[in-house]
């Protein structure tokens, strides 16, 4: 009785605005900036109520300008502060690329770690809602690589609230990424008051022993409703959400394909480059040995997102990953 009654259902960008506003409540030196996110509420609502509660000194409406917001937020980091900026989408980040690659992520080594960075930056990523040019690239790829900065993806409600606050607390820079599509796609259970989600630590979302799957954010549904199909043929899907792409748990990425002898990864970015590949890079480092087929990717194209006629064509679905269970387990 005592969990029913300190859980509620909330959205993914409700529980992302719980988990501001228990930060903000519970530690002055929290700043939430960018662009509308005081008096609109934010480009998804995610800020909304914030400005009212906290005022325009704690909730802070900036320019159109992403280096500004990364490079004054850096500033407030090292002076104290512990800002969340938000960027509307990551196709817009492009501009603080710079700022946050070449300073934020280096500070602590550039001070011998007399100066470190707490800042959070909160961008919503990805396909799949019908949005314009730009506004649906899902780049994680080229922030996992920088040392320094760590990249966070949730894919539930309970998730993207602990996995927040933890980001917040964190004293190194964090790149905390938003599924679009998962916003309002449902509901799910949330601790009411604030808990953390360690970061750098994977999650099981499903046992199974024939294959394992590997998602993140938006790709973990699809991942799960693949893992459905498969068992319904008689393949049972480990099915592991990564939720940080850097540092990524390679203890559970290890664990799972040991146990089952199969992967298929599943990703929303394009093929080249993408994070999969490392994943598979840490199945050859640790697992080669116990693999009964070769590893399978199911991902986006080499291509940018298209517009809203083929955007489905686009993203993996559960039938591609479907085809790709069979071929590995067939193998």
């Amino acid at each position: 009785m005592s969990i029913a009654v300190n859980m509620k259902k909330l959205t993914m960008v409700q529980a992302i605005t719980e988990a501001l506003k228990v930060v903000l409540e519970e530690d002055e030196s929290v700043l939430v900036l960018g662009e509308d996110v005081g008096r609109n509420g934010g480009v998804f609502r995610a800020t909304d109520g914030l400005f009212e509660m906290f005022g325009d000194e704690r909730v802070i409406d900036t320019p159109l300008a992403e280096s500004g917001l990364i490079g004054t937020s850096i500033g407030l980091a090292m002076n104290g502060f512990k800002p969340i900026v938000e960027i509307q989408f990551l196709g817009f980040i492009y501009p603080g690329f710079n700022q946050l690659i070449t300073h934020a992520t280096r500070i602590r080594t550039r001070t011998q770690s007399r100066y470190t960075v707490p800042m959070t930056i909160r961008v919503p990523y990805g396909a799949g809602v019908r949005a314009p040019e730009i506004h649906s690239d899902s780049t994680e790829a080229l922030f996992a690589h920088i040392p320094g900065l760590k990249v966070v993806v949730p894919s539930t409600p309970h998730d993207a609230k602990g996995l927040l606050i933890s980001s917040i607390r964190d004293p190194d820079p964090v790149l905390f990424l938003e599924p679009m599509k998962m916003y309002r796609t449902g509901k799910g259970d949330v601790p009411n008051g604030s808990y953390t989600i360690p970061l750098g630590k994977g999650y099981r979302r499903r046992s199974g022993h024939d294959i394992s799957l590997f998602a993140w954010g938006a790709m973990v549904n699809v991942a799960e409703e693949a893992a459905e199909k498969a068992a319904a043929k008689g393949m049972e899907c480990d099915v592991i959400d990564l939720r940080s792409l850097y540092p990524l748990d390679k203890e559970l990425i290890a664990e799972s394909v040991q146990k089952t002898g199969r992967a298929v990864i599943v990703h929303e970015a394009p093929s080249s480059g993408g994070v999969g590949s490392e994943v598979i890079s840490v199945i050859n480092d640790t697992s080669f040995l116990y693999m009964k087929s070769p590893i399978k990717k199911v991902t986006g194209y080499d291509a940018p997102v298209p517009l809203f006629t083929l955007e489905d064509d686009y993203l993996p679905d559960a039938n591609k990953v479907l085809r790709a269970i069979e071929e590995a387990v067939r193998f």
